[in-house]
């Protein structure tokens, strides 16, 4: 497949202070799916993901455990956050993690820039400061509880943390200047969403943007400003730069070129600094602003947002050891709306792997692949001069429609959309083999054609199902291929084509279910643990 457009996702780097839950799981897997898919495309895709190591809020954290910071984010990225890469199947193409000298070099390189610049300058400040967030917060950012443990105290509203009022000199970077070159940026309504994020981003920059500290010296864990080593960098500030200095911000211009700009997943409630601090700063280094920012919704476990700090979150494995990373990526990408806010429940996971996958996607290919093994001796059939009956060229419109409109969803990031569409194949081939009846045709030698045109049929739509479904169920997918006698692997197989997707026309029974059926008394189990 020839290259087409550069694509090049960016997930949020994940602070360290804590493991992985669910909520980290299903921003990787929703980068992951759309990278896949522009990857199959043919597309020049690049999916960068890794982790944020600086900050209080690691400091304090490893001082507790009894370590150092660095031995605290050496032994949590090993043990918990790139295992969770092979945990959901992501197939990232670089992992950044900000202790890397890369990224230090890049950050120091461009903080000089914007100094030298006149873009810094230094000051005092005074406020509110919340070390969950590792972020300054307004008045009407805080609540005051009536009752609890922290009565009477101005807590974060996100973190329910009491905050901390800090006054120290730092240095500013003048983000002030840049607001109404941010609001025409605004304009482009493709650049922040969904709406209901990009409104409230409009709303806060009309409001009035004050200049922004980018520094800290109160503590010692993070990048060294490079002309005054008394401070360090703001972690948030060091942390957004991960995005260029993975790809070569400062020393490889080749690189950074044709990767940069980005598009950009992270979550709703850390969408202001990526779409408004961030392209403030790259405007005033006069590098181009990301291609768009998708601030998601959350997971919502109870009705309330999962979280480390509560002790509400579910660890992805929790999911898979049961279900399987398939059915993980399935369910999130399905039955949440990507942009809103979704409850997730082990009854409903339970329910749609059943009814969807199992019954659904999963028996399909196994009637379909046993059929021709025991009708045609595991032969998809030639029927290239037989006539079609119209059934059947309904079948192959199908393929095309919804190839069509799943591309579509995924240039608008609408995953939900993509595998909507993607499953009107399924039930559509399911009713095909239903009303066609092949064991029943393979009865009379005199309905042989008509056999044949089935099978070839329904072969030409698992094989597109397997080719569609490769970016969100790569597992079963890279199965299916295989028993379908695929040409190469299913990755190489043009997924915006895959009605004329290759094989050998030889194939195989599935040694075992797509998707073994699970008890839903086990399944349900681990919402207990």
């Amino acid at each position: 497949m020839p290259a087409r457009d550069p694509f090049y996702i960016a997930t949020p780097i994940f602070y360290v202070n804590d493991v992985p839950h669910i909520g980290h799981a299903y921003t990787e897997v929703s980068a992951d799916a759309l990278a896949r898919w522009h990857r199959q495309g043919g597309d020049d895709t690049w999916l960068l993901t890794g982790t944020d190591e600086h900050g209080e809020k690691i400091l304090r954290t490893a001082r507790a455990n009894g370590v150092t910071p660095k031995e605290w984010t050496d032994r949590l990225v090993e043990s918990a956050w790139t295992p969770l890469l092979e945990t959901v199947d992501i197939a990232n193409d670089d992992f950044i993690r900000t202790t890397d000298e890369r990224h230090e070099t890049a950050v120091s390189r461009f903080i000089q820039k914007l100094y030298d610049d006149g873009h810094i300058y230094a000051g005092e400040y005074e406020g509110y400061y919340c070390v969950g967030c590792e972020e300054y917060k307004q008045k009407d950012e805080l609540v005051e509880p009536t009752e609890g443990e922290f009565a009477g105290q101005l807590v974060c509203a996100i973190h329910s943390r009491p905050v901390e009022i800090l006054k120290e000199k730092n240095y500013f970077f003048r983000m002030s200047a840049f607001q109404d070159r941010l609001l025409d940026l605004y304009s482009r309504p493709d650049f922040i969403q969904p709406e209901s994020v990009r409104n409230e981003i409009v709303s806060f920059v009309r409001q009035g943007l004050s200049d922004l500290s980018i520094s800290r010296s109160s503590f010692d864990w993070g990048i060294r400003v490079p002309w005054d080593e008394s401070h360090v960098i703001y972690v948030w500030v060091d942390a957004l730069l991960n995005y260029i200095s993975a790809i070569g911000y400062g020393t490889d211009d080749e690189n950074f070129a044709r990767r940069w700009p980005a598009v950009q997943l992270v979550g709703k409630d850390i969408a202001r600094f990526h779409a408004v601090i961030w392209p403030a700063m790259l405007m005033a280094a006069d590098l181009p602003v990301p291609k768009r920012v998708f601030g998601h919704g959350w997971l919502l476990v109870g009705g309330e947002k999962m979280s480390k700090s509560k002790l509400t979150g579910i660890a992805p494995h929790q999911i898979t050891d049961t279900f399987g990373s398939d059915a993980f990526r399935y369910y999130f990408l399905r039955a949440i709306t990507f942009g809103q806010d979704g409850s997730f429940s082990w009854e409903d996971l339970s329910a749609r792997y059943q009814a969807e996958l199992a019954n659904g996607f999963g028996n399909l290919a196994s009637r379909v692949t046993a059929m021709i093994t025991r009708y045609r001796e595991g032969r998809i059939p030639d029927v290239s001069t037989v006539e079609l009956a119209e059934a059947d060229g309904a079948i192959l419109a199908t393929i095309e429609r919804v190839n069509a409109a799943a591309d579509q969803a995924i240039e608008r990031l609408a995953l939900g959309d993509a595998l909507a569409a993607i499953w009107e194949l399924v039930d559509e081939l399911n009713g095909y083999i239903t009303e066609q009846e092949p064991w029943a045709l393979s009865k009379d030698e005199a309905n042989a054609e008509r056999l044949d045109a089935v099978l070839a049929t329904a072969a030409r739509g698992v094989g597109a199902l397997a080719v569609l479904l490769s970016p969100f169920t790569p597992k079963a997918s890279a199965k299916l291929w295989a028993a379908l006698g695929g040409e190469g692997t299913v990755q190489e197989s043009d997924i915006r084509d895959a009605l004329n997707w290759r094989g050998s026309g030889q194939v195989t029974p599935l040694e075992s279910p797509l998707f073994p059926r699970i008890e839903v008394e086990a399944a349900s189990a681990p919402g207990a643990a």
